[in-house]
């Protein structure tokens, strides 16, 4: 799982999560389940990753969820790699 020294500011949060209302209901109920399992507060590398993922559209996110694309080379870095993950298992 992703870890971070500092974690995100409650501003950067509610902005994340108002980010990760999706047009799609599939990619919604994920997203929405991934902050309702969280343990713990999302570190700074987790919200940029999970920024980097939520700028792609829609039809691309899903077919990531469902492992039906690689993820794009900008976005191939270990970070992005662990949250997707997280999220595929969800």
């Amino acid at each position: 799982m992703l870890t971070a020294a500092a974690p995100a500011d409650a501003a950067e949060l509610s902005r994340l999560r108002w980010r990760a209302r999706r047009g799609m209901l599939e990619n919604d109920l994920i997203l929405q389940r991934y902050f309702a399992q969280r343990d713990t507060p999302l570190g700074k590398d987790e919200v940029a990753a999970l920024d980097a993922l939520l700028a792609l559209d829609d039809n691309t996110l899903f077919d990531l969820f469902l492992r039906n694309t690689p993820l794009p080379g900008e976005l191939d870095r270990p970070q992005v790699r662990d949250l997707l993950e997280t999220l595929q298992r969800l």
